[in-house]
């Protein structure tokens, strides 16, 4: 087998989040009454995939850092200067009318034959495929081509863009928002990369393998760091260097998670970054990422619990009492482990009316 630390992967994700890019986005969802815009699929799922190469041990490269949109000629002209061994983006399709649900769905991974790594990305697009394949549960379409795409064919390295469903197929489209499911769209994307350099790719890791990282670390943990940070809306540079951007960022995570602001990243900072607390009992009043975990899966399952800002407020607890009301549950607007259990699954929620 290879060694990680010898490959340098980059990954892009499509169009912008604040303001979301025009025009690429779901028909108005039922019940939320609001579309899913594409980056609010594409930008988490990116960052999934970066943690899950860092963690592999890859050296990694984040082509688009910003909430907004920018041209693809500057993301082509950042890939082009980093000698990337690499590159995945990640985004979502979409089929025939953008105001009307249809039958299309699937996930498909395309590559160019304008690359000048064409054969080397075609074999990229087979393994992330079957990387994704691993993960997912919806229907894989193999592989394709592309032409006139910049991110696909005037890069200087293999590159594949994986879409991973269709934002005009319903089921698909209550995807997009499911934190799960973005998270399985990033790991299968990093076990393809990890096949295709046969490098043995690492599943997970625990909390208490993490460092106490503060003010002027620098390395990949530290990138691993700011990825996690931007999955919770900030915008850092994965630069791998912790100055006060990060800082800062740290400082508002421990604030808005109960955690001593201190800005030093030690075990308890960790463990609540990662998620790797058992699911705890949340009612109104309740704060943190386990409430914005709440309030994702809730509107993926198109229960209105309004912004997934941390905070269980009235809107929230409405729909978590909606949510127990249709799913056989006491409907106290009190999250334990029998709501957990009806929520956490991928897929499901409410049905086209």
């Amino acid at each position: 087998m290879a060694y990680a630390e010898n490959f340098y992967i980059g990954a892009n994700d499509e169009h912008g989040v604040n303001p979301p890019t025009a025009g690429k986005r779901t028909p108005i969802m039922p019940y939320v009454n609001r579309s899913f815009y594409e980056n609010e699929f594409n930008r988490p799922a990116k960052y999934y995939f970066l943690i899950a190469c860092l963690r592999t041990g890859f050296n990694v490269y984040d082509i688009k850092p910003e909430l907004n949109d920018i041209s693809i000629n500057q993301r082509v002209i950042r890939t082009n200067r980093q000698n990337l061994t690499c590159l995945v983006t990640y985004a979502y399709n979409a089929y025939g009318n953008d105001l009307a649900f249809n039958q299309t769905n699937g996930y498909l991974v395309f590559y160019s034959d304008e690359n000048r790594f064409n054969a080397l990305s075609k074999l990229l697009a087979y393994d992330v495929s079957a990387g994704l394949d691993e993960e997912l549960t919806t229907r894989n379409l193999g592989i394709g081509t592309l032409s006139r795409i910049g991110m696909l064919g005037s890069v200087n390295c293999p590159a594949v863009v994986t879409e991973c469903g269709f934002m005009t197929n319903f089921n698909e489209a209550k995807l997009m928002m499911d934190p799960d499911f973005q998270k399985a769209c990033g790991n299968g994307g990093a076990i393809g990369v990890s096949n295709n350099l046969k490098v043995n790719y690492v599943a997970d890791m625990s909390y208490l393998q993490m460092p106490t990282l503060r003010y002027g670390n620098r390395g990949n943990i530290v990138k691993f760091l700011q990825c996690y940070l931007n999955l919770y809306g900030n915008s850092l540079t994965v630069d791998g260097i912790f100055g006060s951007g990060t800082q800062n960022a740290v400082r508002k995570f421990q604030q808005d998670n109960s955690l001593a602001v201190d800005g030093i990243v030690g075990r308890n900072t960790w463990r609540t970054l990662m998620m790797q607390d058992s699911l705890p009992l949340l009612r109104r009043g309740s704060r943190g990422v386990y409430v914005r975990y709440l309030q994702q899966k809730l509107v993926a399952k198109l229960y209105p619990a309004g912004t997934a800002d941390g905070i269980f407020g009235a809107n929230t607890e409405n729909a978590v009492r909606q949510f127990q009301q249709e799913n056989g549950l006491a409907a106290d607007g009190i999250v334990g482990p029998l709501t957990w259990g009806k929520l956490t699954p991928i897929g499901g929620g409410r049905e086209k009316p």
